[in-house]
């Protein structure tokens, strides 16, 4: 099969393609890097021509209140660039539980992607992931102070980042799922539990203080981000993905 995959050269788009080519199908990377703009439109004509699948892994350049417009005329573009070059298989990646965090804007911004996607006339695939276990680093920034990180208890069950460009090349050469695959990791944590954990294995002198109302996880209530139902449990442990 031959596969667009905008976004490719990312965290990952790089190893989604990787995986595709490995098992004999023709995945050419898109990004900025290579002329294709999603929000101009510039190259996309190009980068879908003769593509049975588009995978999109584009993403907000901020979490804030700009996220729903960035998803909006990206997904316009790309749709009707899929639409005009005849693919017949549209895969995109979300978040385990956006619909249900209605207080952060970047959340509402991918269920505003999902259901854009959903809407067209393309046949379609959504795969909805955990946190990444690549962004724990990020995570810890956001709240530290000092030599102080304030995280809340909210539960989130990481994914290794190479777990989920696996699903989504699965995904990406079956038949369109015209619904949603949920993927998460082995490992329901809470989130302070998972910050000290990383900073015992990586010590850099912080510390974890227990705080709910910390950071962007804080507006996520109860088990909002949990895996449900018939998700993929992916295989690697975050202990594992740490050494």
């Amino acid at each position: 099969m031959k596969l667009a995959v905008i976004g490719g050269t990312g965290l990952i788009g790089s190893r989604v393609v990787k995986r595709l080519n490995a098992a004999g199908h023709e995945a050419v990377p898109h990004s900025q890097s290579t002329g294709v703009d999603v929000i101009t439109g510039q190259g996309l004509a190009e980068a879908v021509a003769d593509a049975d699948v588009l995978v999109n892994l584009t993403n907000s350049p901020t979490f804030d209140d700009a996220s729903p417009a960035f998803f909006q005329t990206s997904m316009d573009n790309i749709l009707a660039a899929a639409r005009k070059g005849g693919v017949g298989h549209v895969v995109i990646l979300s978040i385990v539980g956006a619909d249900q965090v209605t207080d952060l804007d970047y959340y509402r911004a991918k269920v505003l992607q999902e259901d854009l996607l959903k809407a067209g006339p393309i046949p379609y695939s959504i795969v909805r992931a955990t946190q990444f276990m690549e962004f724990m680093d990020a995570v810890l920034s956001w709240t530290t102070e000092g030599d102080t990180v304030r995280l809340p208890t909210t539960p989130l069950q990481p994914i290794a980042a190479q777990d989920v460009a696996d699903a989504v090349a699965d995904v990406a050469v079956g038949a369109p799922l015209n619904g949603t695959l949920a993927i998460a990791g082995p490992d329901v944590l809470p989130l302070d539990e998972l910050g000290r954990i990383t900073l015992n294995a990586h010590p850099d002198g912080r510390t974890v203080v227990t705080d709910d109302t910390a950071g962007m996880f804080a507006a996520v209530r109860g088990d909002a981000l949990i895996a449900k139902g018939d998700a993929r449990i992916a295989p690697t442990h975050y202990s594992d993905w740490l050494s």
